[in-house]
């Protein structure tokens, strides 16, 4: 059976949307007459219908928050004994959005033609990556499915709880810069020339710091649009020039020299890399397939090819932690905990431990450097304002001087 996504109309004349299973639209047609309702659309669900919409696969993509409960609902629904495509059925029907439903069900008609859960989900690659469909096809394989769907779920927790927390910490500072920079555009386009025309109108000569006040707002008040095309023109070029790989290379390896830069970089990186290679070797995929899959997670060129490098020394029969401290950029903690678990078996733990630690970095230096931001700010409003000040203040001392 596959699965359509239709709209009808109920006896009241109102719409209703929905996805229902059936052999084929005119099934899916019938049942939904049975249910007293009149079909005005019906399409398939199918992963064919899925592949021959790619350019609008942004509309079937989950978030971060649908994957996360998906995999949690799946793993307690296969947990406790449920099969597959009941369980896939069950966390569809508890889905709210209509996208989210009709994508479940996608899924579960491609378990119903008799592919693998992993199979079904590779044709949604925009919602479930690498890790997740190798991490699903290991669990299929070992016959721990569950156990690995909930290492899995946990996995995803985690992953959402460390992103949701960088991205609240930087909300304040992003909104203080935003105040500093309206409050401080009102002074200068709208307060300041009006108090400038009176000490202009003297006739007096005018120190620098006024003439230079005088010039900023006439700028900003005559050529404001331009100041805005020139900062996104900036922006664009900028995301032009990284898009060229190579730069986009010594971009990545610049980070690593910069010093504050650098520490959230390899932090950020290395808490990533662990985690999904700790994920990935307790389900039971093999320790080079893993390290390939987890490079691919990391989002700094450089270091992914370095990291690629070292998958290459580990299959030929060196060491983990050794091929790993070739790099040069990996943490030392990560580096001795890593030595320690290949020493006492217990690798895919030690990977946890370090994961956990280097997210922790990541979570304190972004929050040190928020604490930070704000007396910066005040500091650099402070001098805005002191120097809108002087400029106006001096003109007028030197009248008072002069009568």
């Amino acid at each position: 059976m596959a699965a359509f996504e239709y709209q009808a109309l109920d006896t009241s004349g109102r719409s209703r949307k929905g996805v229902i299973e059936a052999d084929s639209a005119r099934h899916a047609r019938t049942l939904l007459r049975d249910q007293n309702l009149v079909p005005t659309k019906v399409s398939v669900t199918s992963s064919q219908a899925v592949k021959s919409q790619r350019k609008f696969a942004f509309q079937r993509h989950l978030g971060h928050l649908d994957r996360v409960l998906f995999t949690r609902q799946l793993a307690t629904l296969v947990g406790s004994g449920l099969p597959i495509e009941s369980a896939l059925a069950a966390v569809a029907e508890q889905a709210d959005k209509q996208r989210v439903k009709g994508l479940i069900m996608a899924v579960r008609s491609k378990v119903l033609e008799g592919y693998s859960l992993a199979v079904s989900l590779s044709d949604h690659e925009g919602s479930f990556n690498s890790l997740y469909r190798a991490t699903v096809a290991a669990g299929e394989q070992s016959g721990f499915l569950d156990k690995v769907l909930e290492n899995l779920a946990d996995y995803e927790e985690r992953q959402f709880s460390a992103t949701r927390n960088v991205e609240m910490a930087m909300i304040y500072p992003a909104v203080l810069l935003l105040m500093a920079v309206l409050i401080i555009s009102g002074l200068m386009v709208y307060i300041v020339p009006d108090m400038v025309n009176v000490i202009v109108d003297t006739g007096q000569k005018l120190p620098w710091f006024t003439v230079a006040l005088i010039a900023m707002t006439d700028f900003m008040a005559s050529y404001w649009w331009l100041l805005i095309v020139g900062i996104a023109g900036l922006v664009a070029f900028s995301r032009w020039l990284l898009a060229k790989p190579t730069l986009r290379l010594r971009w990545d390896r610049l980070k690593f020299e910069i010093p504050l830069i650098q520490r959230i970089t390899r932090s950020a990186n290395a808490s990533r890399y662990s985690n999904t290679l700790s994920i990935l070797t307790r389900s039971g995929v093999p320790l080079v397939e893993a390290m390939h899959i987890a490079s691919g997670v990391v989002s700094n060129q450089w270091l992914q090819r370095a990291l690629g490098e070292a998958t290459q020394r580990v299959s030929e029969g060196i060491s983990l932690h050794i091929s790993l401290a070739r790099i040069g950029q990996m943490p030392p903690m990560l580096l001795h905990m890593v030595a320690a678990g290949e020493q006492s078996g217990t690798l895919d733990a030690m990977l946890g431990r370090v994961a956990d630690f280097q997210q922790d970095e990541v979570e304190r230096v972004v929050s040190t450097l928020v604490k930070l931001f704000e007396p910066l700010m005040l500091l650099l409003m402070g001098g805005v304002v002191l120097f809108i000040v002087m400029a106006i203040l001096l003109p007028m001392l030197s009248m008072n001087q002069l009568v």
